[in-house]
């Protein structure tokens, strides 16, 4: 035999083998695993199409997302979705309408920041306002449930004198606020609501305790100051000004600057309690002997 020959019957026999092992692997070894995974295949399929078993996994997942989305309504404050600038402007507008007529609130917006993950507009804030207003205004800001933050603030008073020349001392304020939000949806909820931002009303830590200005008797009430007490009646003090008018007043009746708190009917005198300008002083009036021998004899 020659060596061609052995060569050819070599390649056959190697042929013959490789049909042999891969008809063996294929029919017997990748039958069972074949068999295996078109039976998986027809279990998915068939779960797929079953309209019960989507129902249950959709209200599962119904479930887990009622469940999340309480969690961030339980929060405090929330990051909101891509707001636009005017938001911000929206919102002290909103909070500043029922301030006093003499404050004053400007909005300027500064520019966009990043802080991580979270995006923030920042804004400066500039006015003249009543010290409770300006408390309101920071306390909305802080408080407000889509996530604000002042960095910075400064304070000055300042006595401002409306029309009826009454002093009303204000508050110059500036301040800087960031707010923030982002851009990915997993820090909102679908039931969002604000929070609650009333406030009762504060003292004024700028209101001097002793004011140089005194507001003008512009209702024309009783100046308690050089007046006389000119008779007790039942009905109550029949008083005097220094200009001649007469008067009758009883027991907590406003006066200039104060109010009528006692009448003494057994020792025929009235007493005040007048504030001036932060100095408290009470006031006697005594009734004359010439008014009393007038009353006693009528």
């Amino acid at each position: 035999m020659n060596r061609k020959i052995k060569s050819t019957l070599g390649l056959v026999a190697l042929l013959a083998f490789i049909l042999i092992a891969g008809g063996i692997f294929v029919f017997v070894v990748q039958k069972g695993k074949v068999k295996s995974r078109t039976l998986k295949l027809n279990q998915l399929n068939a779960q797929a199409l079953n309209q019960e078993t989507l129902n249950k996994k959709y209200l599962d997942v119904q479930r887990r997302v009622s469940v999340i989305d309480s969690a961030l309504a339980a929060r405090k404050y929330n990051v909101p979705k891509d707001i636009d600038q005017i938001h911000f402007y929206n919102f002290v507008n909103d909070k500043s309408a029922n301030f006093v007529g003499l404050s004053m609130v400007n909005v300027e917006y500064a520019e966009k920041k990043t802080d991580k993950e979270f995006t923030y507009y920042e804004y400066k804030l500039t006015g003249t306002a009543d010290y409770n207003d300006l408390f309101k205004l920071i306390y909305s800001i802080e408080e407000s449930r889509e996530l604000k933050k002042i960095k910075q603030i400064s304070f000055s008073n300042q006595v401002v004198t409306d029309d009826s020349k009454i002093p009303n001392f204000m508050v110059n304020f500036t301040l800087v606020a960031d707010v923030y939000f982002t851009n990915t949806t997993k820090y909102i909820t679908e039931n969002s609501f604000e929070n609650n931002l009333e406030t009762s009303t504060v003292y004024d830590a700028f209101f001097p305790l002793i004011r140089n200005d005194i507001p003008p008797n512009i209702d024309n009430l009783l100046e308690v100051q050089g007046a006389k007490l000119l008779a007790i009646i039942p009905e109550g003090a029949f008083l005097a000004d220094v200009k001649g008018d007469t008067f009758l007043l009883t027991e907590g009746d406003p006066v200039y600057l104060g109010y009528l708190t006692r009448i003494d009917t057994q020792n025929n005198k009235v007493t005040f309690i007048l504030n001036k300008g932060g100095i408290i002083e009470k006031i006697n009036l005594q009734l004359e002997p010439e008014y009393i021998q007038k009353s006693i004899s009528k």
